[in-house]
C-alpha cells in the first residue's frame, strides 16, 4: 500500500535525481527504490556487527580448535 508523505529535499538533489530517472516524474519510485537499497545496507552491516561480535566473544575457542586440527597435520 503507497501512503503519500511530503518530505523537504534540496534543489540540488532533486535535480540529481531528475537527471538519473529514465522516466520523466518518476521521483517517487526512485526515492523509495534508494530507500530500500539503503535500508538493505544498513540491515546487512548491523548483522556484520552482531556477527563479528559473536566470533570476537568465541575467537579463544576457535583459536584452540585450529590448533588442534593444525597439530594432526604431517610433515611432508
Amino acid at each position: 500500500m503507497k501512503t503519500k508523505t511530503t518530505i523537504t529535499l534540496s534543489s540540488e538533489l532533486l535535480q540529481a535525481i531528475d537527471n538519473l530517472t529514465r522516466q520523466p516524474n518518476n521521483r517517487s519510485k526512485f526515492i523509495e527504490t534508494a530507500l530500500w537499497l539503503f535500508i538493505k545496507q544498513l540491515r546487512k552491516k548491523d548483522q556484520e556487527l552482531k556477527d563479528l561480535e559473536i566470533l570476537n566473544k568465541e575467537a579463544d575457542y576457535f583459536n584452540k580448535q585450529a590448533q588442534d586440527v593444525l597439530s594432526y597435520q604431517v610433515s611432508i
